[in-house]
């Protein structure tokens, strides 16, 4: 049997040769290639008050390329309950409140009140209603143990925390089978991959990544956008 373009074939004549043959698939993308991708999918002018008042509050929001793939997920799982711990601004609420389901409800989670304050104010722009939202305030590790097991089809976490790691269990515990886990800034402003970079802060986010990927209800993958965004399906 001979190999063709289309895979492989019986009764075709024209085999694939060394030049009719595309260039390797896997090649770095280019700066101007990662720039390309993380704005592909343009931000209207909600997200962008979002973010300036994020900027304002000083929480970190989630990068639009990692936004968009958090809607798409949310939007392919039908999601209809999510779990955020780190309310923010409100920048990946939005992104996940629109992809997921009418009924979809987003239990979000947050020490500082005034940025579950401004989340409100973005959430109203956005024209989602008041009762898809349920905002906790209070530290994370004292909210999630009164969520309820295998109740939720994703969870969000912010890996840039000292706490990220303690929050796995948790996450593992709310999701369903066939939920998602996503790690935001899981590449920790691009210090992870590099193992000369031992400082507390960027040591927890590479162990929480491995804990993710050898965890075994996980099936994980590590996407290069925004700062890293780490996606795993509880089995």
């Amino acid at each position: 049997m001979e190999h063709y373009a289309g895979g492989c074939r019986s009764g075709v004549t024209a085999p694939v040769t060394a030049a009719s043959r595309l260039e390797p698939a896997i090649k770095a993308p280019t700066p101007a290639s990662w720039a390309y991708a993380e704005t592909f999918v343009p931000e209207d002018d909600v997200l962008a008050r979002a973010r300036a008042r994020a900027d304002e509050l000083g929480c970190p929001a989630i990068a639009p390329g990692a936004g968009a793939v958090l809607g798409v997920v949310a939007a392919a799982l039908k999601a209809r309950a999510v779990v955020e711990i780190g309310t923010g601004a409100g920048v990946s609420g939005v992104f996940l409140l629109r992809g997921m389901p009418a009924d979809g409800v987003l239990t979000t989670i947050d020490v500082e009140v005034e940025n579950q304050r401004a989340a409100r104010e973005a959430f109203a722009e956005a024209g989602i209603r008041s009762n898809r939202t349920r905002m906790i305030p209070g530290r994370p590790l004292e909210v999630l143990p009164r969520l309820t097991d295998a109740a939720y089809d994703l969870v969000l976490l912010e890996a840039g925390t000292l706490d990220a790691e303690e929050y796995l269990e948790q996450a593992v515990r709310l999701l369903r089978s066939g939920g998602m886990l996503s790690v935001d800034n899981a590449l920790y402003r691009d210090r992870v991959a590099d193992p000369a970079q031992r400082d507390a802060a960027t040591t927890a986010v590479r162990e929480l990544g491995k804990s993710v990927r050898d965890h075994k209800q996980l099936l994980p993958a590590l996407l290069p956008t925004g700062g890293g965004l780490l996606l795993a399906v509880k089995r």
